[in-house]
């Protein structure tokens, strides 16, 4: 019998690209999961990024400026 409700299985044309890349290279998620822990996935030093805050200088603001001198 025939259901009008029923739809045919569609996947689209990134799906099928990012599918089949997956078949063909097994790897890939654990390669990209390295990836990122290489630069993004860091453990941050509270105390040392306070320390950093702390020593921060004010930027004028234009930058090329000279200070101004008192005569």
């Amino acid at each position: 019998m025939f259901s009008f409700f029923r739809r045919p299985h569609y996947s689209s044309e990134i799906t099928n690209f990012i599918e089949e890349m997956r078949q063909k290279k097994p790897t890939l998620e654990a390669e990209q999961r390295a990836g990122r822990a290489l630069l993004w996935d860091k453990h941050l030093d509270r105390e040392s990024l306070e320390e950093f805050s702390e020593a921060r200088v004010a930027q004028q603001p234009y930058v090329y400026q000279t200070q101004p001198t008192s005569k």
